[in-house]
């Protein structure tokens, strides 16, 4: 009992220096930094990993997130050029650069960027009338980040963006406003019935157009096939006309060659020529020109044509 109670002390004294040891180490996450004062004098920026305080002499005086952070202004009241009041809240997107600055270079930064914002949105939106502060929002969020952005780099502050999140003129303004968007709106509207029914009419006269131009070329292949047609009925007729001659010259051709075969007499010729004869008579020629040759033998048909057409008294006993 006596050891340990001599012991007691040193057990106490080793779970302090422990404890001491224990909250002396820290680990730094991504993304954050840690400002470190010795003796109440800045001594450097602990950044992410495993660091190790000297007791009672070192000090973390500020843990800092390095990520990009948001910031949602209230709406602050700002007047326009033409003496118009309105309500303006903007948004701030902003990342702390320089955890030093930052720490040491203003009291209460956010705080002071809210006064900087409003009193930078004041003067801009002063230089400019109501219809231009409602329509000339880039402008005005492009003008207001290099504003923040040069003033806030002291701070070890960089501002990324600035946005205008609402902007609300008075109420009687704003009544005029929706009276003057509905009167667009219907504007618009009439227009665009106006534009539909133009759409209409040109429709109908190109379809019109298009029928008349069908019908015409309906007719024009008509006729043209019909040409076709009887430019093909005649080529046929001709080509079988044509065809029907050879065969007839060539039917005259074989004939002629087999009566030279046959070596015909005089007489046989003179036939032959008779019936031709015969059938040039019997056609529709007024005048008939007789060969020479032929006459002597046509006289001879019709003395024997007498002779063989003359009844015999006996077989007609009533005539002389």
């Amino acid at each position: 009992m006596q050891t340990f109670l001599s012991l007691l002390p040193w057990i106490i004294v080793a779970v302090v220096i422990l404890i001491i040891l224990v909250r002396s180490l820290y680990v730094v996450q991504q993304s954050r930094a840690f400002v470190i004062e010795r003796l109440g004098v800045f001594s450097t920026v602990w950044e992410e990993g495993l660091h190790v305080k000297i007791p009672f002499v070192e000090k973390v005086v500020k843990r800092i997130s390095l990520k990009e952070q948001v910031v949602d202004f209230a709406p602050q009241p700002v007047i326009t050029k033409d003496n118009v009041t309105m309500q303006i809240d903007t948004v701030i997107y902003f990342q702390i650069t320089d955890p030093k600055l930052y720490t040491y270079g203003v009291e209460h930064p956010l705080s002071a960027i809210e006064n900087l914002t409003a009193t930078t949105l004041r003067n801009i939106i002063g230089d400019l009338d109501l219809d231009q502060s409602l329509t000339s929002r880039d402008h005005i969020n492009t003008q207001m980040r290099s504003i923040l952005d040069e003033a806030t780099d002291p701070w070890g502050i960089k501002v990324n963006r600035v946005e205008l999140k609402n902007i609300m003129p008075p109420r009687d303004i704003q009544e005029s406003m929706e009276k003057q968007m509905r009167a667009e709106r219907e504007r618009r509207e009439a227009i665009l019935q106006a534009e539909g029914q133009k759409q209409s009419q040109i429709l109908v006269a190109e379809g019109e157009k298009q029928s008349v131009i069908l019908k015409a070329d309906a007719a024009k292949q008509a006729k043209i096939m019909a040409a076709e047609a009887d430019k093909a009925a005649r080529i046929m007729a001709a080509e079988a006309e044509a065809e029907a001659i050879a065969k007839v010259q060539q039917a005259t051709a074989e004939a002629i060659k087999l009566l030279n075969e046959a070596d015909p007499g005089d007489g046989v010729i003179k036939l032959r020529a008779l019936e031709a004869f015969k059938a040039a008579a019997d056609g529709r020629a007024t005048k008939i020109i007789i060969p020479s040759e032929l006459q002597s033998l046509a006289g001879l048909a019709a003395s024997a044509k007498t002779v063989f057409d003359t009844p015999d008294p006996a077989d007609h006993p009533g005539r002389p």
